[in-house]
């Protein structure tokens, strides 16, 4: 686009933020990455391609000033800036830097006692503005989940967000801070996902642009119903025609993805930055899961029902009545599955049940079961991606989502590979962070990718 703008990315995750705005002119100058699985991820695929696991095991043990040379630290935040003489080199070096980015986690985060972002308590936003403070940079751009924005109840303090943007309006120097809840369908992603963010440009920068915030947080969903809004308001890029899910995943049911506008304008059209090498155009991370034939018959039924309206809690019918003694369940079951039509099929064409007597069973047969998990629905966006997608089951085949589904969903074109292995559980899922949770954990680059460009405009 022009000239390029430096950038730092904190919490960096696999990369789906820096990912958006290397496609527009931005040029990372670091990256700090707590968990090494996601950073290797985010190393190769923005950085250097990894072609063997010995490269990644051999960057683990460089030294901190090594790792930022290549421009990607793994470890916590607070490890560097304990380290001021690698971070004030840095400064050195780049000048004025442009933006910094990042999604700190927010959880128990308060403002009350000192207001100094020295002070190295445990509060990783803490972490983030002292960054903010070391390196005045002209712009801040902090994500997180919509929860940020509650209040904490108990102590009747403001929310998270509310106590940041309230500190870097009276930094020093000050910005101009614009509250945002921004959701991802309306930049382009086939995915309901809500999320806050705080974009703030440096006061003198602001001034100069006569750059101004609205006096409350501006939603996307209210950009076309109410037009109000600030120079610092990313505009959506789509206000109906949702893409979904069938647009993401189309050619791995069966279809030419050259003919999904969302394939194509993924994969072809994003200019989202690409160093991977991959001539035999394999898709990569899209290992189906296997299940045994009971959760498969489970999950086959739960399609049937949701093709027939019929809501899950079928199930909990029989836990109503003392089923030895009163066989009224039969009838209310009947009720619900009289539009039913039988065979009862499955959406990939399996026959589930031949007649309503042998689906009455099935139904009975599960019927004390959790049933928490849901099928997608194919003609709407995916519902927020999350780190397990236990409960989110293929709207056609009867499994939970592979990777690169749930990746398409948060538009990582298909040459983005995701590094270490698929998934964990038990007590790892809290210091692991394995692919699914990646994907989870990502800030969809196509909405990242706009938010850059609104960026990129304002500082040029």
């Amino acid at each position: 686009m022009g000239k390029k703008l430096n950038y730092i990315d904190l919490f960096a995750g696999c990369g789906g933020l820096s990912l958006g705005f290397e496609s527009v002119g931005f040029n990372l100058t670091f990256a700090v990455e707590k968990s090494s699985m996601a950073g290797e991820t985010f190393y190769h695929n923005l950085i250097k391609q990894l072609l063997d696991e010995n490269e990644w095991k051999e960057f683990l043990k460089l030294s901190d000033k090594e790792k930022l040379s290549k421009k990607l630290f793994i470890g916590e935040t607070i490890a560097l800036l304990k380290q001021p003489e690698l971070l004030n080199s840095i400064k050195n070096k780049i000048g004025d830097l442009d933006l910094i980015v990042g999604g700190p986690p927010c959880q128990g985060f308060s403002l009350a006692g000192k207001r100094n972002p020295k002070d190295h308590r445990n509060e990783l936003p803490w972490q983030y503005l002292e960054y903010v403070e070391i390196f005045q940079p002209k712009v801040v751009l902090m994500e997180n989940v919509v929860g940020m924005r509650q209040k904490f109840n108990k102590y009747e303090e403001d929310a998270p967000f509310k106590q940041i943007k309230k500190y870097l309006e009276t930094s020093n120097p000050k910005y101009i801070v614009q509250e945002l809840q921004l959701n991802a369908i309306h930049y382009g992603v086939p995915q309901n996902r809500p999320r806050v963010m705080l974009l703030a440009v440096r006061e003198d920068i602001a001034k100069k642009k006569n750059l101004y915030a609205t006096n409350s947080i501006w939603f996307s969903e209210h950009y076309f119903k109410n037009k109000e809004t600030s120079p610092l308001c990313p505009i959506p890029t789509k206000k109906e025609n949702f893409f979904t899910v069938n647009d993401a995943i189309s050619d791995l049911i069966g279809n030419d993805w050259n003919n999904s506008e969302y394939l194509t304008k993924l994969n072809k059209e994003s200019n989202f930055y690409k160093i991977i090498n991959n001539p035999s155009k394999k898709i990569e991370n899209q290992i189906e899961r296997n299940h045994n034939e009971k959760v498969t018959l489970r999950f086959s039924i739960y399609q049937y029902l949701q093709l027939n309206n019929i809501p899950s809690k079928i199930f909990n019918i029989v836990s109503k009545y003392n089923t030895s003694l009163d066989n009224n369940y039969l009838a209310e079951i009947e009720a619900y599955i009289s539009t039913c039509t039988f065979p009862a099929k499955a959406p990939n064409g399996k026959i589930i049940a031949k007649n309503k007597k042998d689906f009455i069973s099935i139904i009975l047969e599960l019927g004390t079961k959790k049933h928490s998990q849901r099928p997608l629905k194919i003609d709407a966006p995916s519902p927020t991606v999350v780190s397990i997608p236990d409960d989110v089951i293929h709207p056609i085949y009867p499994r939970t989502m592979t990777v690169r589904e749930q990746a398409r969903f948060q538009s990582f074109p298909d040459y983005f590979e995701f590094k270490s292995k698929e998934t964990t559980g038990g007590i790892k899922r809290k210091t692991e962070v394995p692919q699914y949770t990646q994907v989870g954990n990502a800030v969809p680059p196509l909405m990242a990718r706009e938010i850059a460009k609104h960026i990129y405009k304002l500082l040029s």
